[in-house]
């Protein structure tokens, strides 16, 4: 086969396309452009609540830019995980600023909108059937959870881009996909090695991570050849090595030499990465195994609503009581609200143990100020809020052993200090699916813009 040459603008679309190093990756002749525009790094709220995590005008610029870019070169565009999660309202958030792009410039694009909700009728049949299995530590699905359920999305492979692109697509907007997919769907459609393929393509969909420095906010470029792919970035002040390379091939792993897809393990158990300059890496020996197919399922349900207060507490002998506080703050609370009262209070202490909590080994090394987050969540958001606030004003106010003061004890940053986050969720599907066909989830609309 010939080179495949794919760039990837950016780890994740809506972060910011430098526009140097998107000339320096088109004059390199790409044969695709590609980003991704989702994860479930954020938990399962976007899927939840049909929003964003990035925001519209700068998810605007960065499309416009790749549209451009991808009918001056006569190239694809492909985006995957459009919106952030990938359901339908990501879909047709992002849909909408895609019109709005072709009608400001007079565009003309055929589009393939590749559908990846999942009817939950069709997951309680194959639940019914014995073909749905959890994924890693996931309980076993039941048809209560899938009841409480309000959104579920599949997570597709190479197949439904590559036959969008076989349907003369000029964007491919994908729901919920493989990360790797965006870019080994076109390369494998082209003739490459599969392995090659989906290494090269979990290494893309990160943009320039797997540089030195590393950077999601930046370009890469990676092409295929016969039995090797060489990945370079497209800015002169970054560099590829082979420790850079394969480090970033550990990247989200359970295990170190292997990861599973749609139907497939990707082997890296043998594979070598090389320098071939200052600035290029080749990587050759990744391999591709077939395995039953099976698709990822993720479905959110809602949790109730959470009031957060953020503050900060320099007091020595406060921050040497704090636990008494904090114990005291939950105490009062609840008995204030009975024991009938469904919500949940926690604390987080940064400076302490906010991010390890109990785990943490270093926890005696308090420093002379901490940050306080008081975290409600409760069946409404007006339950919420009288929680939070009824918790803050113990907090604030707590006569701790040893007070010196009669002045507040925590300092917040903000007014007002009580913040409302709405809605939150939790996944309640996070399984495989047993299904027939790679495409069978993922139906393909095309839809035309301009003349």
């Amino acid at each position: 086969m010939a080179d495949f040459r794919a760039l990837s603008v950016l780890g994740m679309l809506g972060y910011g396309i430098p526009a140097n190093s998107l000339a320096h990756g088109l004059a390199m002749q790409p044969d695709m452009i590609g980003a991704d525009a989702g994860s479930t790094d954020a938990g399962p709220h976007k899927l939840g609540r049909g929003v964003h995590d990035v925001s519209r005008t700068t998810t605007k610029r960065d499309l416009a830019m790749m549209l451009e870019s991808g009918k001056a070169a006569g190239i694809p565009v492909v985006v995957g995980s459009a919106g952030g999660s990938g359901a339908r309202p990501h879909l047709d958030w992002t849909w909408d600023i895609v019109r709005e792009i072709a009608q400001e410039k007079a565009m003309k694009l055929r589009v393939a909108v590749i559908h990846a909700d999942v009817p939950i009728e069709r997951v309680r049949q194959s639940l019914r059937a014995g073909k749905v299995t959890p994924l890693g530590a996931a309980p076993a699905l039941t048809e209560e959870a899938l009841d409480a359920t309000t959104c579920v999305v599949g997570q597709m492979g190479t197949e439904p881009i590559a036959a969008a692109l076989d349907g003369g697509a000029d964007l491919v907007l994908a729901g919920r996909s493989c990360d790797a997919a965006i870019f080994a769907a076109p390369a494998i459609r082209a003739g490459a090695d599969p392995g090659l393929a989906w290494h090269m393509g979990e290494i893309l969909e990160c943009g320039a991570m797997c540089a030195d420095p590393g950077s999601a906010n930046d370009c890469m470029v990676g092409t295929i050849q016969r039995d090797r792919f060489l990945v370079e970035p497209t800015n002169p002040d970054l560099v590829c090595t082979p420790l850079s390379v394969a480090g970033h091939s550990l990247y989200e792993r359970s295990r170190p030499s292997q990861s599973e897809g749609p139907g497939h393990l990707l082997d890296l158990s043998e594979a070598q990465f090389e320098a071939i300059d200052g600035r290029r890496v080749g990587v050759s020996r990744s391999r591709f195994v077939r395995t039953p197919l099976k698709i990822k399922l993720e479905g959110a349900r809602p949790m109730g609503f959470r009031t957060i207060v953020i503050g900060g507490v320099r007091d020595p002998i406060g921050i040497e009581r704090l636990d008494e506080t904090m114990a005291a703050v939950k105490a009062a609370t609840a008995r204030f609200f009975g024991n009938d009262a469904h919500y949940t209070l926690r604390f987080v202490v940064y400076g302490r143990d906010g991010v390890m909590g109990e785990r943490e080994p270093l926890r005696h090394l308090v420093g002379h100020e901490v940050g306080l987050l008081l975290d409600v969540v409760a069946p409404t958001q007006d339950e919420a809020d009288a929680v939070c606030a009824f918790a803050r004003s113990q907090l604030q106010h707590y006569h701790y052993h040893g007070i010196r003061a009669t002045a507040a004890n925590v300092a917040f940053p903000t007014a007002p200090s009580d913040i409302q986050c709405g809605s939150i969720f939790a996944f309640s599907v996070y399984h495989l699916v047993e299904v027939d066909s790679p495409t069978e989830l993922f139906p393909i609309e095309y839809r035309s813009l301009g003349a």
